[in-house]
């Protein structure tokens, strides 16, 4: 593996205008830096003034069919009167090369962050999320992967468990912890559902309000079952999160049926995305960008309060679900 493309040294501003003019885009305002960690994502106007948002993929992560089928998905919603962001077509092509590298342009959308406090945008999400996943019902990624223990557990304890990053005193307990943590998700995940295409990441984060809810970055998009791009965007405690997720379902399901066998599948969820967190952050530490971002990860103190959150999962986990409230 080429260290260098992957932490992507390599990517100059120099490279970058080279990259754009290679398929006619030429910058005229400079580039500005957007906040991404997995990619490297720049906003910029051409000479007519155009506002453009592209993208540079990490290299060794999607195959360029992994990331066209990424292209395609926004691009059916879209089609389908979805407020999405699909990327610029240039050339017949979404997805370009340049000196290693793939790239995509998106129109620069001008939106405000969503607020999760804001019932009217809580709504917008539940009726968008349903319009999103009745499109993405109807065939699966066959490039992309789908949710499972295998990426997000078990390949995330080898790399957790190899890694020199993490502080020795820690190494046994976490070994320990992080295999009594796995071991209970195996206990109550099951593979009942019917896989559809999932966001995948479906966090506030990657939500945009203008007039509706937008929902963005589809970055990490693979096969799973629904309830993955709902369970984030519940907080507060059981009882408030119990009445988000009534009043969710009650609009997605204008849209798209909802399988409640898989609330279940929540905490084992949560559990997985924190393991598999921690193993990204770990396999990315090359990258000069993770060590500036991610400095306390070889404290002491940080990995013990890890082993506390271990724990408390597997508790978590072993509760009685979140259920919906019984409608009279």
């Amino acid at each position: 593996m080429n260290n260098s493309a992957f932490s992507f040294q390599t990517l100059t501003p120099e490279l970058i205008l080279d990259s754009l003019a290679s398929i006619g885009i030429y910058v005229d305002s400079g580039l500005t830096a957007l906040n991404s960690y997995e990619n490297r994502v720049y906003q910029f106007s051409d000479e007519n003034r155009t506002r453009y948002v592209v993208k540079y993929y990490r290299p060794h992560r999607w195959n360029k069919l992994q990331i066209i089928e990424e292209h395609q998905f926004t691009q059916q919603l879209v089609q389908a009167d979805i407020t999405a962001i699909a990327p610029t077509t240039i050339n017949n092509n979404t997805v370009h090369e340049y000196q290693g590298y793939l790239f995509t342009l998106f129109p620069s959308v001008g939106a405000r962050q969503y607020e999760i406090d804001n019932l009217q945008q809580f709504d917008s999400v539940a009726t968008t999320l349903g319009r999103i996943h009745q499109i993405a019902a109807k065939h699966l990624f066959k490039d992309r992967p789908t949710i499972g223990l295998q990426e997000y557990l078990y390949k995330s304890k080898e790399i957790l468990l190899s890694s020199v990053i993490i502080p020795k005193e820690i190494q046994t307990d976490l070994k320990i912890i992080l295999t009594n943590l796995i071991q209970t998700v195996e206990q109550y995940w099951h593979n009942d559902w019917q896989p559809i295409r999932l966001h995948a990441d479906c966090h506030p984060g990657n939500i945009l309000w203008h007039d509706q809810a937008i929902i963005v970055d589809f970055d990490d998009a693979r096969n799973g079952p629904a309830i993955q791009d709902i369970w984030m965007l519940l907080n507060g405690d059981q009882q408030q999160q119990r009445i988000q997720l009534s009043s969710f379902i009650e609009l997605y399901e204008e849209f798209s049926l909802f399988n409640h066998d898989q609330l279940i599948l929540i905490e084992p969820l949560r559990a997985m995305r924190i393991v598999h967190h921690l193993a990204w952050i770990i396999q990315r530490w090359q990258d000069p960008a993770f060590p500036r971002a991610f400095p306390w990860l070889t404290d002491v103190d940080f990995w013990q309060q890890q082993l506390k959150q271990f724990n408390q999962q597997i508790e978590a986990i072993k509760a009685p679900p979140l259920q919906l409230l019984s409608i009279m």
